[in-house]
């Protein structure tokens, strides 16, 4: 280098140990330079390894602009231009030649150069400045350099440290040779002010903004430094909110006169935009300035050198970047500086004079803190350091000679992501080898998750939409917010924000660029970018990086292609490289489900914590797009926790995308197989899991994939057994008629051991069924040729299921058939004590219901009568009993006794017996039937015409009751199938000579009779209706005939009425008729009752001359009688007027109960239509009756005491009426013994309260018990 002059400033400390550090370099391998700040070791190392004839030098820094800096500097001071003898190389920038030997770098280069040169053959000198940030990059790369040494005898290696624990670094090459060179300082104050917070020993200093808790103390800071001489103040301040916090309250102070005007207060972090940055190293405009304020991060501790600091106010605390590999995320939590940090920032002042550093904390604090800020290799995601080991074949990570070896865990979680990311084939192997993803990962300079992303993106078409992503994720964002114009920049940036991606606004904003720089010239495009708060500088960045990337993935054919539009299709190429970065809102499993499906309609608003990967909760971060309307599950490319733990760039997803992405990193689960008939096979629901989150809630599935064995087993005996398949096959039809055959007999003979159960035809299946047949459709393949071969091979035979010692049941003793009057009615049996049929059944077409008799069925049939009569003798009372004991042994001496067939009553018939048998006297009454059990009574089911059951009881005379309207409609069709019609609407006069009393007609083996009845309906109409049964026919043919008669005559209405005095009209309107017409007509049915008892005494009358004599006689008396009755009725309503007026002028409230009682009595006696309710014949005795309340009531408040007696005696007799199923007033069509009762009742009244008035007969409580037996 004959032309080459290097010189050395003589005011750098580095050059007046030149001399020292040359020998140094020449005699040894390995040399450490430790030097401060400021000494000039970074710019003349290189000079004095050209010195000492090196001729290819790597210099690494650890930030690209530092290596474009130092290059510059190197060149500047060797007189050379950049990129021929001194060089540089960053991240796709590359100002090199072939005459290049100082080749400035960053570390990351010079480990990526190790994959193509393993033994760095193309250098003979590496330096390694600013070795003490133990940025995980210098680590790796002094590891390596220490095995390399050995195969590199002719290698210098240099490591430039700060004064920060040289001896590690000597220590780590064997005892290299450490060099000290001061820097250039002035001598430093410390003053320790500790604030209220440390005052009071609060440890926690990770809270929501921790600046508040130091603002007094800063103020207090800067009103001491006031008092010294002028300078301006670096403060620092652990993250922006805390600096916005301190600003506004040192503007404040300013403004209050706290603090002296003519200052300036300037904030230092990293997201400000260059601009920004750059007002603090250039000097002020502000007219009349004294001193500078700058408010700074931990930025302002390294690399940077701030002109004119002569104070520091250090608060102590910074967020540090820490990764936890229990939460797998990334965390920046505010913590207590290091010593060696706090020592670098007092190097901030005492560069050009004495300065001064307070710290906001206790000396004995800052004693207590650590040395050193744990190395980034401790705090981060070991994942690029292993692949990038693994790619160069350095074996076992955790034996790689790193200074300070990784925590385990840290290993642990590196190799985690690389398997997630499918960039290894063993993550628990002791050897990583890499698969071919994990190979093409390692060919690209940039973090693997990203790298993993664009390797997606070729397969999915969308090289380019996700190149833009990745590339927009790896710099600053572009999109500035200055302090004083935040909310136009927000509004400006809204353009771009796509409510469901964070990642589409950021392809948007690129799209939105690129078509403007189309547009524009470059300078309009740097003023637009100015305008709408882009930072012009980091879009060249985002464009140069992507020209980079795609020059990098070109040899792995990803090459961009066409914009397109497939939101889903670029998420899922970034999901395959956040798949553990997953989050699903914290609804119900399902909820979430259907919502991430887009089920339930739009996403619901408000804050939602999300549920992410390995149980970790965290929230959607305020700045993102999609923090006002949060989705079911989404992914983020950053969770980063401060106050608490935030996801920072999300999209909206289908967490089920991930399941193709992860392969066998989810974890399946299975629940809930069933059969289902639909399906024709065994179905669960699968459950998938991806590290601990549910991307797969309930996933139908065929479950044959899983276990084929238990889908046979579930087919054999749902589909075959249980008959839930819709294969029709005709040994399956034969089964189950075989099935049900015998189970029918096992019920006719009680013996319900003899019924095949599911279990049977199930072992009958299985050892026909081979393994491979588990479904609807296998077995359908394979019986296709199973039955050409053996065709009855699942054909089953009663020897199948029961064996040949059980045999077939006996027609004679269960019959299937009943012989009724020659009826054949069908009988069933059944098994089932908690059944109303169980036992024996008979269906009985509804048409002869009514004429079945009970008697031969309580007989039921020969097989099961001797149990019947075992259980009737056990129901007799013990007295009796004790004389036919054992019950199962006279039973059977008493059926042998008893006729084959039934005849006669059961009941009488057995008690006869059993008397004759025992000698013990007995009766029919004696047996307690309702103590037999439901199996020994015959049960009746009533059938319709289409043979449907109606009922099911086991009491005839009930169902006869039930279904007597059906019946007599059922026997009318049958009927009138034979004969002509019967039944007619709307009779007014006995136009027919006769109404035959019954009519019989044949219905299929059985005989229906039927029994024609007038029936009056509600306003005068008569029909003719079919009933039945006789006893129908009795209760309506009486009325209908009374109503028929009244029909065929003129009303004497008008004329009685016109003849009767004044009070008989007044008497007559005041009852209750609702007017004088309803009266006589009540009169005319009385009239017509009456005469129809002299031709009939029951009323049942069927001529047309029997008629024609009621109603001519009707006719003939009807107005004398109606004159009678009115006269009567007059007194009756007279007699009811007083009654009502005694009870009315009682007001003691002792007499309350009577009182209440015999006014209801009053209306009980003259109930509507109360003429014909009562007969002519009793009517008279209305009368009296009326007055016996008058009398009682009038003795009631002169003898209470005697009231009370005979009330007690009434009240007797009421009951027992009552009992007997009576009813005030009397119901239509009671029983004649409840007639009668009825009317003693009320002779017991006036025998009891008015004895006077005397009785129609004798009456007592005993005659009305005896009348209601």
């Amino acid at each position: 280098m004959p032309d080459l002059q290097i010189t050395y400033p003589d005011d750098l400390p580095v050059s007046q140990r030149r001399e020292e550090i040359l020998e140094a370099i020449r005699d040894h391998q390995v040399v450490v330079i430790a030097g401060a700040t400021g000494s000039g070791k970074t710019t003349q190392l290189p000079k004095m390894c050209l010195e000492l004839g090196r001729k290819s030098i790597a210099h690494t820094q650890p930030r690209r602009i530092a290596a474009r800096a130092v290059a510059e500097r190197i060149s500047e001071e060797l007189k050379v231009e950049l990129g021929g003898l001194v060089g540089y190389q960053v991240r796709f920038t590359d100002k090199v030649s072939a005459e290049t030997k100082v080749k400035v770098m960053t570390d990351g280069i010079l480990l990526n150069a190790m994959q193509r040169h393993r033994n760095l053959e193309q250098y003979d000198t590496i330096i390694i400045d600013e070795a003490h940030e133990r940025s995980l990059n210098i680590d790796f790369l002094l590891g390596y350099l220490k095995q390399l040494l050995p195969k590199r005898p002719d290698l210098k290696v240099i490591v430039t440290s700060a004064t920060i624990d040289p001896e590690s670094f000597s220590k780590h090459f064997n005892h290299a040779p450490i060099i000290e060179v001061s820097g250039r300082t002035f001598p430093i104050e410390f003053r320790y002010r500790p604030t209220a917070r440390e005052a009071h020993d609060d440890t926690d200093p990770d809270e929501e903004t921790t600046a508040s808790d130091y603002i007094d103390g800063i103020i207090k800071a800067l009103k001491e430094l006031e008092g010294e001489a002028e300078g301006d103040t670096l403060v620092f301040l652990s993250g922006e909110s805390e600096i916005r916090d301190a600003q506004d309250a040192i503007a404040g102070s300013i403004t209050s006169g706290a603090l002296a005007k003519g200052t300036e207060v300037l904030p230092l972090y990293g997201r400000l935009s260059a601009a920004e940055q750059h007002l603090v190293f250039q000097p002020s405009k502000v007219v009349g300035l004294r001193r500078r304020i700058i408010l700074a991060t931990n930025v302002a501790e390294t690399s940077l050198t701030i002109p004119n600091i002569k104070y520091v106010i250090d608060a102590g605390t910074a967020r540090i970047s820490r990764y936890s590999p229990k939460a797998k995320v990334q965390r920046l939590p505010i913590e207590a500086i290091s010593q060696a940090s706090a020592n670098q920032r007092a190097g901030r002042t005492g560069r050009t004079s004495p300065g001064i550093v307070i710290r906001l904390y206790a000396e004995d604090d800052y004693e207590s803190r650590p040395e050193f800020t744990d190395p980034e290799i401790l705090r981060t995601n070991l994942a690029s350091v292993i692949l990038q080991s693994a790619n160069l074949g350095l074996g076992d990570i955790t034996n790689f000679p790193f200074i300070q070896p990784p925590d385990q865990r840290g290993v642990k979680d590196g190799l985690g992501l690389l398997a997630e990311l499918g960039a290894v084939e063993d993550a628990k192997g002791k050897t990583v080898r890499l698969t071919t993803v994990g190979k093409s990962l390692a060919r690209l300079p940039i973090e693997p998750r990203f790298a993993r992303m664009l390797l997606e993106a070729k397969t999915q078409d969308l090289v380019r939409e996700v190149l833009i992503i990745v590339a927009g994720l790896t710099i600053q964002d572009p999109r500035e917010r200055p302090l004083a114009k935040r909310p136009q920049a927000d509004q400006m940036h809204l353009r771009f924000a796509d409510p469901t991606s964070d990642f589409l606004s950021l392809l948007n904003l690129w799209n939105y660029i690129e078509e403007q720089q189309q547009k524009l010239s470059s300078s309009a495009f740097r003023r637009l970018c100015k305008s709408e708060f882009l930072n012009y500088l980091r879009v060249r960045e985002w464009q140069d990086l992507i020209r980079q990337l795609r020059s990098v993935a070109k040899p792995l054919g990803i090459v961009p292609g066409n914009a397109k539009i497939d939101p889903d299709g670029i998420h899922k190429c970034l999901l395959s490289g956040m798949l553990s970065q997953i989050g699903l809102r914290q609804l119900s499993e399902k909820k979430g489900a259907d919502l991430a499906k887009g089920k339930s309609g739009a996403a619901n608003k408000g804050p939602g914590e999300y549920l992410g990967s390995n149980g970790k909760k965290f929230v959607i971060f305020p700045g993102s797009t999609m923090a006002k309307k949060p989705t079911a599950a989404i992914m983020t490319a950053e969770l980063v926790e401060t106050s608490r733990l935030f996801a920072r760039m999300n999209a909206a997803i289908d967490p089920a995308w991930a399941e193709a992405l992860a392969g066998d990193l989810c974890k399946r689960s299975f629940s809930e197989p069933h059969w289902e008939k639909t399906q024709g096979s065994v179905v669960a629901y699968e459950r998938v899991m991806l590290f601990g989150v549910p991307i797969v809630v309930s996933r139908r599935m065929q479950y044959s994939r899983i276990d084929a064995e238990l889908c046979r087993e579930l087919f054999v005996r749902h589909a075959l057994v249980q008959g839930e398949w819709d294969s029709k096959q005709q040994f399956d039809r034969n089964n189950r008629s075989l099935m049900k055959q015998l189970e029918a007999e096992a019920d006719r003979a009680r013996k319900p051991q003899h019924s095949p159960d599911e279990d049977d035809a199930y072992r009958f299946y299985i050892s026909r069924i081979p393994a491979e047949v588990f479904s609807t459709r296998t077995f359908e393949g394979w019986w296709r040729k199973a039955k050409n071969e053996t065709p009855n091979l699942l054909t089953m035979t009663r020897e199948d299921l029961l064996g040949e010692q059980i045999a077939a049941p006996d027609e004679h003793e269960h019959p299937t058939e009943w012989s009724h009057n020659g009826q054949k009615l069908k009988l069933r049996y059944r098994f089932d004590p908690a059944a109303t049929d169980d036992g024996v059944s008979v269906d009985v077409p509804l048409p002869i219901l009514a004429s079945l008799d009970s008697d031969p069925f309580d007989w039921l049939v020969p097989g099961m009568r001797l149990e019947l009569i075992t259980e009737l003798i056990r129901s007799l009372p013990k007295a009796l009993r004790k004389n036919v004991v054992p019950a199962a042994d006279w039973a059977a001496k008493a059926l042998a006794q008893l006729p084959e067939e039934p005849n006669g009553n059961l009941f009488v018939v057995l008690a006869k017996t059993l008397q004759q048998l025992s000698g013990t006297k007995m009766s029919a009454e004696d047996f307690d039937v309702s103590r037999l059990p439901n199996s020994l009574r015959m049960t009746y089911r009533p059938l319709d015409a289409a043979g449907r059951p109606l009922g099911l009881g086991i009491d005839l005379a009930a169902l006869q009751a039930k279904f007597s309207e059906s019946g007599r409609g059922a026997v009318a069709k049958v009927v009138e199938k034979v004969h002509s019609p019967i039944e007619r609407d709307g009779l007014t006069s006995w136009d027919f000579d006769k109404l035959e009393s019954s009519v019989e007609s044949k219905h299929g083996g059985n005989v229906v009779r039927g029994f024609p009845a007038l029936v009056a309906q509600p306003g005068g109409a008569v029909d003719i209706r079919l009933f039945s049964t006789e006893s129908e026919q009795s209760r309506h043919h009486r009325r209908g005939v009374v109503a028929l008669v009244k029909a065929s005559i003129a009303t004497p209405a008008k004329y009685v009425e016109s003849h009767l005095a004044q009070n008989e009209k007044l008497a007559i309107a005041g009852l209750p008729y609702s007017n004088f017409n309803a009266y006589i007509d009540d009169v005319i049915y009385a009239v017509a009752d009456r005469e129809l008892q002299k031709v009939e005494a029951d009323g049942l009358i069927f001529t047309r001359a029997e008629f024609e004599n009621v109603r001519d006689a009707v006719s003939a008396t009807i107005v004398e009688t109606a004159f009678e009755v009115s006269t009567l009725v007059t007194k009756i309503a007279g007699a009811a007027r007083d009654a009502n007026k005694a009870i009315s002028s009682v007001n003691g409230f002792d007499f309350l109960s009577v009182l209440s009682a015999e006014k209801q009595h009053v209306a009980e006696l003259l109930e509507p239509n109360f003429v014909s309710a009562v007969g002519l014949e009793r009517l008279p005795r209305i009368l009296v009756y009326l007055q016996a309340i008058k009398q009682r009531i009038e003795k009631l408040v002169e003898n209470p005491g005697r009231d009370r007696t005979a009330s007690l005696e009434l009240d007797q007799a009421i009951g027992l009426y009552v009992f007997a199923g009576g009813k005030l007033p009397l119901a239509i069509d009671s029983p004649a013994k409840l007639v009668a009762a009825r009317w003693l009742l009320e002779e017991l009244r006036v025998s009891l309260f008015a004895q006077s008035l005397g009785t129609a007969e004798t009456v007592s409580v005993q005659r009305i018990k005896k009348a209601l037996a």
